[in-house]
């Protein structure tokens, strides 16, 4: 079980995340700095309890109009080796001290766990509360490719300008779709065996759902 901490985190996830989010290739922000708002999101729980896992949601109002980004989140007691590229930044922590902050599409703890909640082997919690499930995260997954995607791991991860592709080891090549920029328009992709949505507020105060990831099985 995840602990949140009332404490303070410096610099904070949205001064790390202004630096960060215009380098992405999912970002189709106005030229500039973006102007960041926390707006929702959930956690996972590692088993070991080593690694932070936050899928979190932020708004950048500095466009034409509000957009909202999916950024899923590892946060470790120690760097992770090999993923330089994905480390978003390091920042204090009030009461664990230093903590490495990780794009966690490239992290294979939040991975794994994103997987077991594709298929309901984890339970979705609360992004502010400890030991507190969330039941507004809702996941849709039909059992099929089961036996391909038990304890892959990852093998590569692609991002693109439609999100992130995380390819899992196995003969089948499964895969999770990260959404990066969240549409409630969209619905998954016609060849996920499995989906996670989640809502998230919007700044003047109303609520969106979307797919924030899938699970594809076939090969695709």
């Amino acid at each position: 079980m995840a602990i949140i901490h009332r404490t303070t985190l410096t610099p904070t996830k949205l001064e790390l995340l202004t630096a960060w989010l215009p380098s992405r290739p999912w970002y189709p922000g106005a030229d500039g700095t973006p102007v960041l708002s926390r707006n929702g999101g959930f956690r996972l729980d590692d088993p070991r309890g080593a690694v932070g896992i936050e899928f979190l949601v932020v708004t950048d109002v500095s466009g034409g109009g509000p957009v909202a980004y999916h950024v899923p989140l590892s946060y470790r007691g120690a760097p992770l080796e090999g993923a330089e590229e994905a480390l978003i930044g390091t920042s204090e922590h009030g009461v664990l001290g230093r903590r490495w902050i990780y794009d966690g599409a490239h992290d294979p703890v939040l991975v794994a766990e994103l997987l077991a909640l594709l298929q309901k082997r984890a339970e979705p919690q609360a992004q502010s509360l400890s030991d507190t499930p969330d039941p507004t995260v809702v996941v849709h997954f039909d059992g099929t490719g089961t036996e391909a995607v038990a304890g892959a791991a990852p093998a590569t991860v692609a991002e693109g300008p439609d999100g992130t592709r995380v390819t899992l080891e196995g003969d089948r090549r499964p895969a999770l779709r990260v959404t990066r920029v969240l549409r409630p328009a969209d619905g998954p992709p016609s060849d996920a065996s499995g989906h996670v949505t989640a809502g998230w507020r919007t700044p003047d105060g109303g609520e969106l759902r979307a797919v924030f990831a899938s699970l594809v099985t076939t090969g695709s």
